[in-house]
């Protein structure tokens, strides 16, 4: 007994010390975003004189994180529905509908883009893009571009949590439908789709995540300062001749809180999305 309190107190021991590694960084730029550049020039681990919150004013307006901030949460939006909806009726067909043997290999195929490496991905994507025309516009420096771009990489990781859980739901409530009239559409949206919320919320919140933090992607498919998300707009903050580590700071530091809130407020149907489908599938 003796034994196991002092390997739970070594082990909460080295937890707590994890966390405080993984927090003073941002705790850092916490602080930092209510110094001045002088402040953090001179004094870089010391405590602000005064909190100031013209940084985040600045930031704001000046800076245009408003505009930035707009674009950001546009394409990181439109991009987790559409994968949402698509990973949704893909995961319902392989799961829940019978194609003799075709089902399997159709899952495997999509699988296949979890191994593909997403750098191997950014020249052909490029280039693909690049080409295409809709409506005899084209199709590269939109934010269309990047969520179509978006759903590509996520479909797959999102098709792979969904899939889990639609196979765990029992076949007595889609049998239970079907004798009430349901059809294929009928049953996706009344009956599964409903028990499937908890994996739904669990897949739009880290693509959402991973979306509103994405720099290459979005570096690479939009060039117009107009177009630009959060990421690429705060890597070139600068006034021309040096850089505003004060505001830029401040920038961050607004750029996480909507990510921070979402996981806070979501983090439990996170973790049953998560754990939800690991019985069967």
């Amino acid at each position: 007994m003796e034994k196991t309190r002092n390997s739970q107190w070594w082990m909460h021991t080295f937890l707590f010390g994890y966390v405080i590694v993984l927090l003073f960084p941002l705790l850092w730029l916490f602080m930092s975003s209510f110094k001045t550049n002088r402040e953090i020039t001179v004094n870089t681990w010391s405590l602000p004189t005064s909190f100031n919150f013209d940084n985040y004013a600045a930031a704001w307006q000046t800076a245009n994180i408003g505009k930035y901030a707009w674009n950001s949460t546009f394409v990181t939006v439109i991009a987790c529905v559409l994968t949402l909806l698509f990973a949704a009726m893909t995961s319902f067909a392989i799961a829940r509908m019978k194609y003799k043997k075709s089902n399997k290999a159709i899952y495997q195929f999509i699988l296949l883009g979890l191994i593909v490496p997403p750098g191997a991905l950014f020249i052909p994507l490029y280039r693909l893009v690049q080409g295409i025309k809709v409506f005899g516009q084209p199709l590269y420096d939109t934010h269309w571009s990047l969520i179509l771009v978006y759903c590509t990489y996520a479909l797959p990781i999102t098709v792979f949590i969904i899939y889990a859980f639609m196979l765990s739901i029992p076949n007595e409530l889609e049998e239970a439908g079907i004798v009430d009239g349901l059809g294929a559409v009928g049953l996706f949206f009344k009956v599964i789709i409903p028990i499937s919320l908890p994996a739904l919320v669990t897949v739009f919140i880290l693509n959402f995540i991973s979306n509103w933090n994405e720099y290459i992607l979005s570096q690479l498919f939009i060039t117009s300062e107009s177009l630009k998300t959060l990421p690429t707009g705060m890597a070139t903050f600068n006034d021309g001749y040096r850089t505003n580590f004060a505001s830029l700071s401040a920038a961050v530091i607004i750029s996480i809180i909507p990510v921070l809130a979402v996981y806070v407020f979501l983090q439990r149907q996170i973790i049953e999305g998560m754990t939800a489908g690991s019985v069967k599938g």
